[in-house]
């Protein structure tokens, strides 16, 4: 009689957002077992859009795109920082909810990651600078060229943090959307 150990690779999407009102950051990678490939990443421009209200519906729209288009099974996202001009962190802060609240509706479960702990976790220091951090990414992620903007490879961080935080962080809950579609096939519009 032959007896298997095998287990199942942990398949897995991760959606990475850093959060921003000029340009966010979005990121997402494929982790299989000890593999981890990168499906996609890039910015959203927002800096063309002067009302605020226009530049949360781009990015509530562009996260449910991302969503409907890979089926992520989980999205992490950085952690408003705290600055000095509150006007900013109060704009940054709803374009984080606003990116929250689309991966809800998803019932996408999020959680979210201080600055200070994905750098901390991608390059070993939690004050390095974003052109370390995209840098330790090229490395580890296998990339070969450098986005023009760091919000990408932070979002990429971002995504990476999470995975390497697997079973040390409380999850929102929630199923994925993967899940949905497969237990809901009546809830699918063709």
């Amino acid at each position: 009689m032959i007896h298997s150990t095998a287990v199942l690779p942990n398949n897995k999407l991760i959606l990475g957002v850093d959060p921003g009102t000029n340009v966010m950051g979005y990121g997402l990678i494929e982790v299989n077992g000890s593999k981890i490939t990168v499906l996609q990443y890039g910015v959203l421009q927002l800096k063309s859009y002067s009302n605020h209200a226009v530049k949360l519906k781009k990015i509530y729209d562009s996260i449910l795109r991302l969503i409907t288009e890979y089926l992520p099974d989980e999205m992490a996202i950085e952690a408003p920082f705290y600055g000095t001009n509150v006007q900013s962190m109060l704009k940054l802060g709803r374009a984080q909810g606003v990116a929250i609240a689309a991966a809800l509706s998803r019932d996408i479960p999020f959680v979210e990651y201080a600055p200070k702990k994905v750098k901390q976790s991608v390059t070993g220091n939690g004050n390095a600078s974003k052109e370390q951090v995209a840098a330790m990414l090229l490395q580890i992620l296998k990339i070969k060229e450098a986005p023009k903007f760091l919000d990408a490879t932070d979002a990429l961080a971002v995504a990476l943090c999470h995975h390497y935080q697997q079973g040390n962080n409380q999850k929102a809950g929630g199923k994925s959307w993967k899940a949905f579609l497969t237990e809901n096939p009546d809830r699918i519009s063709g």
